[in-house]
């Protein structure tokens, strides 16, 4: 797919569209004298969820087109997979009302959408207890080669949370509770509990899906400028493993781009030296190019940058003053491309990414730290979505109970 072809921002105005044109159905239904029917009741739910996920998916798509480097691209993917289960739960509701309206009624639909998030955590708790599982095992051979410091403990301590979540909330759901105002309590937690859950599952999916395409994404082959960023060098000012692999996958697409059109990219060598390092990381990334032939010309030093943001602001300062509107793609580690992709946008660069592969143990871990990085990064598009989704289940367990 093609990425930055689209100039039109995508928005999914049409899922509060669809939204109301659902309550006004189903309110017309109850005004007709009918009450609510369930059969046909099913059936527009199943048709709301249906044109919803088909909202998403195509709003997904657009963003990809447009800029796949966005927390919209996570969102879209994550939430279109459940509403996809809503659609079809609704769908067998549908099938099983009309085969058999005396024995269906309206209540269980209210009750399918009330446990709508705790049975999903259910239906995909073989995939989140796998997941969990693969986190576990990469981060005891991440420890065993890096050794034992907090951040190569990330991806436990997520499957950690996982697999307690779930056990939690199944306890919490066939504990019994004797009272009303008991089993009203009772379900709210559970409800809550699952909504709050519901939404980090799904972000974690649209983020592996966001990574994935990221990474193995492949920029057309007409930039002016190859932007390399610094990860770390060796106490002898020679690049890492890790950086050795970014400067290799940028020199691959600079020997492919001369061969296939003979265009000449540049390269934009960005890294500060930290208090540690014998000389800055762009320095020593311009050796390792010198030494595999790279002219003096070719090579930009941009060596003030310490995080990702100012890799990004910097380098385009560099390239803006030295040709305006340029081409540029920038090369990171796999796992780092999505993020690093959003600070090129934060920082006006309009560049696309290419990930360099690292060591199978290491990309899990590296990947839970960016999920948390980017979770930390939109609290307030975050929150405005928590709180909403939290206030439906909430909603729903009070009309169900009261």
């Amino acid at each position: 797919m093609m990425f930055f072809t689209r100039e039109k921002k995508p928005h999914i105005y049409s899922v509060a569209a669809l939204t109301a044109a659902a309550v006004l159905a189903l309110l017309g239904l109850f005004l007709s004298g009918r009450g609510f029917p369930a059969s046909l009741c099913a059936l527009i739910l199943a048709l709301y969820f249906g044109a919803v996920t088909v909202c998403l998916a195509v709003a997904f798509v657009r963003q990809l087109q447009y800029n796949p480097y966005s927390y919209n691209t996570i969102l879209y993917a994550g939430f279109a997979l459940f509403v996809l289960s809503l659609s079809v739960t609704h769908l067998i509701m549908t099938l099983r009302a009309f085969a058999d309206p005396e024995g269906f009624d309206v209540v269980q639909m209210l009750y399918t959408l009330l446990h709508s998030a705790k049975n999903y955590m259910f239906l995909t708790s073989p995939l989140l207890l796998l997941f969990s599982a693969a986190l576990f095992v990469s981060n005891l051979a991440l420890i065993r080669h890096e050794g034992r410091r907090f951040v190569n403990i990330l991806g436990i301590l997520l499957a950690l949370v996982l697999t307690g979540g779930e056990i939690v909330i199944a306890y919490l759901d066939f504990r019994s509770a004797f009272s009303r105002r008991a089993i009203l309590a009772s379900n709210l937690i559970v409800n809550l509990m699952a909504g709050f859950y519901l939404y980090f599952e799904c972000m974690i999916v649209g983020a592996i899906t966001a990574d994935l395409i990221a990474a193995r994404h492949v920029p057309q082959r007409d930039k002016d400028f190859l932007i390399v960023l610094g990860c770390g060098i060796r106490k002898d000012g020679t690049p890492t493993p890790l950086l050795k692999g970014r400067l290799d996958a940028a020199l691959r697409f600079d020997a492919m781009q001369r061969e296939e059109n003979g265009r000449a990219a540049r390269f934009v060598c960005s890294g500060g030296q930290g208090r540690d390092e014998a000389q800055s990381e762009a320095a020593s990334m311009r050796g390792y190019l010198l030494d595999r032939g790279i002219g003096e010309e070719r090579i930009v030093m941009e060596d003030r940058s310490v995080d990702t943001g100012q890799n990004m602001r910097f380098s385009r300062e560099k390239i803006d003053a030295l040709r305006p509107g340029a081409r540029t793609a920038f090369f990171t580690t796999n796992y780092h491309v999505f993020r690093a992709g959003l600070k090129a946008r934060r920082a006006g660069l309009d560049a696309e990414g290419m990930g360099a592969p690292t060591r199978w143990y290491f990309w899990p871990n590296a990947a839970v730290r960016e999920f948390v990085g980017l979770l930390t990064e939109h609290r307030g598009k975050q929150a405005m979505v928590l709180v909403l989704l939290l206030s439906v289940y909430a909603a729903l367990t009070l009309a169900a109970y009261l």
